[in-house]
This record gives C-alpha cells, structure tokens and sequence, in this order.
C-alpha cells in the first residue's frame, strides 16, 4: 500500500503555471533584447530587465529539473 501511494505521488511534476513562467521568460527576453538594440539606452532599465531575465532564467532552470526528477 505505502509503494503504490509513493508510486503516485511522483508520477507527474508539472504543474500548468509552469507555462506561465515559460510565457514570461520568453517575453522579458523580447523587451530586454529591444531595450539593447534601441538607439537611446536607458540604463536603468537595461539593468532592471537583465536582471529580471535572470531570475525567470534561473527559475526555467529549477522548473525543468523539477520536471525530471533531480530536484
């Protein structure tokens, strides 16, 4: 009985607002690759999306490795 419950708790790790996570990284890419080629740079900006990139990065990293079991 305690096999087949620990069976099912590890059958899926995804969870749907991982797409959502998804959705967002590849969005602040978008806005953060426009702020680099616009030709007035706001620097303050470039700084708050790199650093934002960075932190939906190292979560697409944690989310993924959730996913296949290494977390």
């Amino acid at each position: 009985m305690f096999l087949a419950e620990e069976a099912a708790k590890t059958t899926s790790n995804f969870d749907p607002f991982d797409l959502f996570i998804i959705a967002f990284t590849v969005i602040v890419l978008i806005g953060f690759l426009r702020l680099l080629k616009a030709p007035e740079k706001n620097k303050f900006a470039i700084g708050f999306g790199g650093v934002s990139l960075l932190v939906f990065l190292f979560l697409d990293y944690l989310m993924i490795k959730n996913w296949l079991g290494l977390l």
